[in-house]
């Protein structure tokens, strides 16, 4: 009998030992993968991921926020050539120093001008002679004629200076200051394919340039 309770009190023991190390086994932590993400970055939403082959190179991502809204990025393709982008996203307002190119000194004569009376309505044109001054009728707005560029472009390497880079109109501009009652109310540049950059304000005319005329 005795040696029968040994025996017993000996597989319990067993038992309870055995039953201790796989609970021990079972508490042990599973690894955790390696963070591979940067702080700050997040994942995003399932469904949003850009297709494989897409992905911009690290490093270049956007930060938070500065996504342009869906539908605003231009179309494969349809970027512009450097140096051709639109006067306002490289040319400065105001003054700047004029470079004329051989090629174009003397093929253009004169400037045609659209004068706008906002309160009448009416749109009236008219021819101006590069370099000279033009009372505009029935108001006291001068305006004064400079060098037109028929493919203005800001020249590499030389900032605040606008050229033509041909003597194609394929982005022309004038440079004109406007006068009213004596008083220099404006000082830029007018574009024909970009009228609402930099554009001459005031409360009762408007001001563009249509186009160039060569010389003939």
């Amino acid at each position: 009998m005795r040696r029968f309770l040994i025996i017993s009190i000996g597989i319990v023991l067993a038992v309870s030992f055995g039953l201790g190390a796989c609970k021990k086994k079972e508490e042990q932590p599973l690894p955790q993968a390696p963070q591979t993400m940067e702080p700050g970055m997040q994942m995003p939403p399932a469904g949003q991921m850009p297709p494989a082959g897409q992905m911009p190179p690290a490093g270049q991502m956007p930060p938070a926020g500065q996504m342009p809204p869906a539908g605003q990025m231009p179309p494969a393709g349809q970027m512009p050539p450097a140096g051709q982008m639109p006067p306002g996203h490289g040319a400065p307002k105001g003054e700047m120093k004029v470079v004329v190119p051989d090629a174009v000194k003397g093929k253009w004569s004169s400037v045609k001008i659209v004068f706008e009376d906002k309160a009448a309505k009416t749109l009236k044109e008219y021819t101006v002679k590069l370099n000279s001054d033009f009372q505009i009728p029935n108001s006291d707005l001068k305006i004064s004629v400079g060098e037109f560029l028929p493919d203005f472009r800001m020249q590499p390497g030389k900032p605040g200076t606008a050229t033509s880079a041909t003597n194609d109109p394929n982005n022309p501009a004038v440079g004109v200051k406007v006068f009213e009652g004596g008083k220099e109310i404006f000082k830029g540049w007018l574009y024909a394919k970009f009228p609402n950059i930099h554009p001459f304000e005031h409360p009762k005319y408007g001001i563009f340039l249509k186009e160039g005329v060569r010389k003939g």
